[in-house]
């Protein structure tokens, strides 16, 4: 049936054909596009048993909260299981040519990480690494030329000269899992980094109250952040106070979602390590406070960045869309109070699901 939905921020009106009825004003708008992905719907991008199909399956999933272009994620492991998880995601590009116009490309976070325990999150020791061109060009080559984001620690050996290479390949570079000083982040946005991932996270408990990473790199306006918008990574506070520091120009919602996302609560995996969502919608690892990725979903993001308000529904739309690997002409069409998704249209025209 035909509905008219309203523009999220310029209330520009437009008639979309949408099946089934809504008694609730439409807003529509970009896509969302998540940066930051482990896994979805019970699949985990991180397992070498995962299957192309599977990987397809969970991109389907995806369509229906909102998100149409996503940069799978893979963790620190062995070299030669990265390559694995490499090629697979290339597989399952091939596979299918709506999977590939929602996959542009991968998000390598790690292995060039802090090998300190907090800085270094639920990523495995024995397999951090200090930065290394000839593992780069590996695993560069495993993923077809397709990463298109690394997130480093740029205080690790060789940061600086590697930040430097990969922006002059036109990777996107982002600090994370670090304990950077100051200058170190500062010298990291001076050789090309451009983003800080999931800051607030991945680094310890304790920090100094002054010369720590997290301050250094809310400070650093060359770089923006991305933000994890679930209230537990980031109470609401907190993600106020970082989008204020940062402004909602700079400031990027991502979900670090692994398999539980748009699953059941549960026992899943994101690589080897094993972790328990329960229906607080929290993922753990079992007998321990720790966090390990979540539960999130791109709608939910959006939805929680404006009840805490930390933004306005604009700005918090925006930032869930960001042109970071590329323009983006999808768009979704959701219901103005309950935030149900009704459809995603690729290139504004044909329906995902």
């Amino acid at each position: 049936m035909k509905a008219v939905a309203r523009h999220f921020s310029t209330g520009a009106r437009r008639t979309f054909d949408l099946p089934g009825a809504s008694r609730e004003k439409l807003l529509f708008g970009p896509a969302f596009v998540d940066l930051q992905c482990n896994g979805f719907a019970g699949v985990d991008f991180n397992r070498p048993e995962t299957t192309p199909e599977q990987i397809c399956a969970s991109i389907y999933a995806m369509w229906r909260t909102g998100c149409a272009v996503v940069l799978p994620t893979v963790i620190t492991a062995a070299t030669d299981r990265l390559e694995h998880l490499l090629r697979t995601l290339v597989a399952a590009r091939k596979l299918d040519a709506e999977v590939r116009r929602s996959v542009p490309g991968f998000h390598l976070e790690g292995p060039f990480i802090s090998p300190i325990d907090g800085a270094r999150g639920a990523h495995p020791h024995a397999h951090v690494r200090p930065c290394d061109v000839k593992l780069w060009r590996r695993l560069h080559r495993a993923a077809d030329g397709l990463i298109r984001l690394v997130t480093l620690a740029p205080e690790v050996s060789g940061a600086l000269p590697f930040i430097r290479r990969l922006r002059s390949e036109g990777v996107v570079v982002a600090i994370g899992h670090t304990l950077a000083t100051r200058a170190q982040v500062a010298a990291s946005a001076e050789a090309g980094a451009q983003l800080s991932t999931h800051l607030g996270n991945g680094c310890p408990q304790m920090l100094h109250r002054h010369e720590n990473p997290v301050l250094a790199q809310l400070g650093e306006d060359r770089l923006a952040a991305t933000l994890i918008a679930d209230g537990i990574h980031l109470p609401p506070d907190v993600l106020r106070t970082f989008v204020r520091a940062k402004t909602t120009s700079r400031s990027i919602l991502v979900t670090d979602a692994m398999a539980a996302a748009g699953a059941p609560p549960g026992r899943y995996t994101i690589g080897d390590l094993a972790v328990e969502v329960g229906s607080d919608r929290v993922v753990r690892q079992p007998g321990s406070p720790n966090f390990a990725g979540s539960a999130l979903t791109m709608d939910a993001a959006v939805k929680n960045a404006v009840a805490c308000r930390a933004m306005p529904l604009s700005e918090a739309w925006r930032a869930a869309s960001p042109n970071v690997v590329g323009k983006n002409r999808d768009v979704l069409v959701l219901e103005e109070r309950s935030f149900r998704v009704r459809e995603v249209l690729r290139g504004g025209k044909e329906p995902l699901f």
